[in-house]
């Protein structure tokens, strides 16, 4: 199915760009999000008619989201979730979830503006690509952890920090006597 796309779609091209797409992508997102356009004649003519307007009002947004990218870019946000001793999350992080974060320090976001490849499932520090534009992308840093004052020390060392009582973890050298001797016995 060809379509004229009236704003730029990622990895399918830019305003007025007539693009062949299968008709189940036309049909179930680039229609109805009014990013896309029948490529019927009526349709070519019109569009050519509002062309202007469609890239000024593009234009204008575009500027918009260039004002506010340099304070978004980098924004750290924290989200305290319950996980295992091993990090890994009951439940997961979703865009839901950053865009509620993202929009708590300040910045009005739709959770269809952040962008994920899959759902975070693991405590640590996690870049997220927010497009606050179709042509205009930052990224944010998600700061998932158990409390704040795990979310402080991840953000001082940089990533996971697996916390554990010296008494609890067993020297290495006790380790290895221990498996020589039971390797020792099961020889004999």
């Amino acid at each position: 199915m060809e379509v004229i796309l009236l704003e730029r779609v990622e990895k399918l091209g830019h305003i007025g760009d007539v693009v062949n797409v299968k008709p189940g992508f036309a049909r179930n997102f680039l229609l109805p999000q009014k990013k896309a356009l029948r490529a019927t004649e009526g349709n070519k003519k019109r569009f050519e008619e509002q062309r202007a307007q469609i890239e000024a009002n593009n234009l204008k947004r575009r500027q918009d989201a260039e004002g506010i990218k340099d304070r978004v870019e980098g924004l750290k946000i924290v989200l305290i979730r319950q996980a295992s001793e091993t990090g890994i999350l009951f439940g997961s992080v979703a865009a839901r979830d950053i865009a509620e974060g993202v929009t708590n320090a300040g910045f009005t976001i739709d959770r269809r503006q952040v962008i994920m490849d899959k759902p975070i499932k693991t405590l640590g520090l996690h870049p997220v690509r927010v497009a606050l534009h179709p042509e205009v992308v930052v990224s944010v840093t998600a700061n998932v952890a158990k409390s704040e004052d795990e979310a402080a020390a991840q953000e001082k060392a940089g990533g996971f920090v697996i916390k554990t009582d010296e008494d609890e973890t067993p020297d290495l050298d006790v380790l290895l006597a221990e498996a020589a001797e039971a390797q020792s016995q099961t020889e004999a």
